[in-house]
């Protein structure tokens, strides 16, 4: 099952898809429109024999992977899950070595590594070196690509790993979870072409987003976060014990 979050996409979208269809393994082809401005649902829909599922607004990566994944659910319970992303276009069909590892056992998730990408672009290894440093600090294992999006894991730990970390912080919240919940991780090289970021402002801006997304699901999944999360979760519960003792106090009183 191969799913596919998408965001103004029109002019890739068709041939990523395409070339999806031609991996054995995958049987079904979902496509998150992530609130997008242009035909992106559109073409996903004429490519023919694709699932497409729309929000109506943008609501980020993490949204549409698990929107995904619950159409998934649906269409073949159970089966593993492989992300793409949208711009790979021909090139998608090279992630075919990345499901093998996960049907056969072998891994809970796999990570593609891409090669260097011949396009001019590309930022200066802050964002990259943060994920990869704080998976490393926090599990002792440090990826070649922590941040590569295209991924492909079990349904059983995926289903673990939720809810996803937001924003783009999302593929390091994975590497980390499922690691942290005894999983296994195989990197695959795998042959990839897709858009490089530039270096505008735009550019730098969304690497700076990126930069607070990653910062954030590594402090969410140090001890420091767990401990704030449990504690956030007693309070919770004990919050609920108490609306609900004054709801018995109320029905009594009306009684």
């Amino acid at each position: 099952m191969a799913i596919v979050p998408a965001k103004d996409e029109e002019e890739r979208i068709a041939g990523t898809v395409a070339a999806l269809q031609r991996i054995p393994a995958v049987t079904h082809v979902v496509v998150v429109d992530d609130g997008s401005a242009d035909q992106t649902a559109a073409v996903a829909e004429w490519a023919g024999g694709v699932d497409v599922v729309r929000h109506a607004r943008n609501r980020g990566k993490a949204a549409a992977m698990e929107t995904g994944a619950a159409r998934a659910a649906e269409l073949a319970p159970g089966a593993a899950l492989l992300f793409a992303d949208a711009d790979l276009q021909d090139s998608a069909e090279n992630l075919a070595p990345l499901v093998a590892p996960v049907l056969a056992g072998a891994a809970d998730m796999t990570i593609a590594v891409l090669p260097p990408q011949d396009r001019p672009g590309g930022g200066f290894g802050i964002v990259v070196r943060t994920a990869r440093e704080g998976i490393a600090r926090l599990t002792g294992w440090a990826p070649q690509q922590p941040l590569s999006g295209q991924r492909c894991l079990s349904r059983a730990a995926f289903d673990r790993s939720l809810p996803l970390a937001p924003g783009w912080g999302v593929e390091v919240g994975l590497t980390l979870d499922v690691l942290r919940r005894g999983g296994t991780i195989q990197e695959v090289p795998c042959e990839l072409r897709h858009r490089v970021t530039g270096r505008d402002l735009a550019s730098q801006l969304h690497r700076a987003r990126q930069l607070a997304d990653v910062t954030r699901a590594l402090a969410d999944r140090s001890p420091v976060g767990d401990r704030l999360q449990q504690t956030r979760g007693r309070v919770l519960q004990a919050r609920g014990r108490v609306r609900r003792s004054l709801g018995r106090e109320w029905n009594q009183l009306g009684d």
